[in-house]
């Protein structure tokens, strides 16, 4: 059965859409209103706020906990500071991707890591020998995403924020609760996570809708997040990569260096999971690299044209699989992507094979247009697309 957050008596009444999707085992809104727009232009205009409470965390404590988390991440865990936040991939031996989630420091011998998938098994399984605990506090953390130009109004309007630098984390309050903020988010914009003890999740909700009338708050969705990641060029697992444990065939998984990750692996450290295969990699190159793709307007608009028809754009980000060609060899396939409203092109993220991959290699890509497969001018397009100065400032 599936269960609600602790934001689910919040978002249910807002929910006139009654559009919910299933996250982790949870049911999240795909979007309050009967269309996603509104919640996106909040995003790039104002501010949103997201309910993340799904995302699975756990509590790394001990002497040795730094010592695990180096041994099964690919960034240097070893050299992070008390209030650092690190994103960073995961690998198997192999050195595939199994996962990809943050990883923050919160003081010397305590870190909480969030992850897409269930990761306390592997937790535990490299935990041997060493000295730490960990914990799956998935459901006893809550958490919102506030995004947003506006973001930073809002939080200290609601309460005492501290100074935070891009990818910190801080403790601070809430119309005097206990929470605790971090300068990141899934939108490529300014924005802060909150993290709080769920049985607080209703009064802090409510005080940042309530700071929020004044700034043009509003609760969003999936769907107006999947936008604004793709704007930002950031993969999204089971959909952008296919993780490791459950490739079916080897050449289904990726590597970091082959999900544009080289910045976040880490050689010169001690031992982790997939180093010696990564080593190895590096010093061959990848043989697939993640881009992004720019549709060309003229030659989409010529194809609809030719039917009769007016230029198509879809209503909502899409996520599948679609063949990218040079001339009449297949190099690579987009996997998701869609109209951005903010930039006015279509774009898409997408894996191409090495050769093809450099920013600015034309390329094409199929569409489909009336029932028949076509296709259409696309170039390769340096990543993210849309990189604001407010996001670090």
């Amino acid at each position: 059965m599936l269960k609600t957050t602790p934001f689910h008596e919040r978002t249910a009444a807002l929910c006139v859409s009654h559009a919910w999707r299933r996250w982790a085992g949870y049911v999240v809104a795909s979007s309050y209103e009967l269309s996603h727009e509104r919640e996106y232009h909040c995003i790039r205009a104002a501010a949103a706020l997201f309910d993340v409470s799904p995302l699975y965390k756990y509590f790394i404590r001990g002497r040795d906990a730094a010592r695990l988390l180096d041994r099964v991440v690919t960034r240097d865990v070893m050299r992070a500071q008390v209030g650092q936040v690190l994103y960073t991939p995961w690998c198997d031996a192999a050195g595939k991707v199994l996962d990809d989630g943050t990883v923050a420091r919160l003081d010397e011998a305590t870190f909480r890591m969030t992850s897409a998938e269930p990761s306390l098994r592997w937790l535990e399984a490299n935990a041997i020998g060493l000295d730490v605990s960990i914990e799956d506090v998935s459901e006893s953390i809550a958490a919102l995403s506030l995004q947003g130009p506006l973001s930073l109004s809002v939080l200290k309007g609601a309460g005492e924020i501290p100074p935070l630098k891009y990818f910190r984390i801080a403790p601070a309050r809430l119309r005097g609760l206990p929470v605790e903020v971090s300068r990141t988010g899934y939108t490529g914009d300014l924005g802060f996570e909150i993290w709080m003890k769920s049985h607080d999740a209703i009064p802090v909700w409510d005080a940042l809708m309530q700071v929020g009338e004044d700034y043009g708050l509003q609760a969003a969705g999936m769907l107006a997040l999947d936008v604004a990641r793709i704007e930002a060029g950031l993969m999204l697992i089971d959909v952008d990569y296919v993780p490791a444990k459950k490739a079916l065939i080897d050449s289904q998984a990726s590597s970091p260096y082959e999900l544009d990750l080289a910045w976040a692996v880490n050689l010169e450290k001690a031992h982790f999971v997939g180093k010696q295969a990564l080593a190895a990699e590096k010093g061959r190159g990848p043989q697939w690299q993640f881009v992004g793709i720019e549709i060309g307007w003229p030659g989409l608009e010529r194809l609809y044209a030719d039917v009769g028809l007016a230029t198509r754009l879809p209503q909502a980000a899409w996520r599948t699989s679609v063949p990218i060609y040079s001339g009449a060899e297949q190099v690579g396939y987009a996997t998701s992507g869609g109209w951005s409203p903010l930039l006015k092109k279509y774009i898409a993220l997408a894996h191409l094979r090495s050769p093809w991959a450099k920013p600015g290699t034309e390329l094409d890509i199929e569409i489909t247009v009336e029932h028949r497969r076509r296709r259409a001018a696309a170039r390769v397009a340096k990543k993210p697309f849309f990189d604001p100065e407010r996001k670090r400032a």
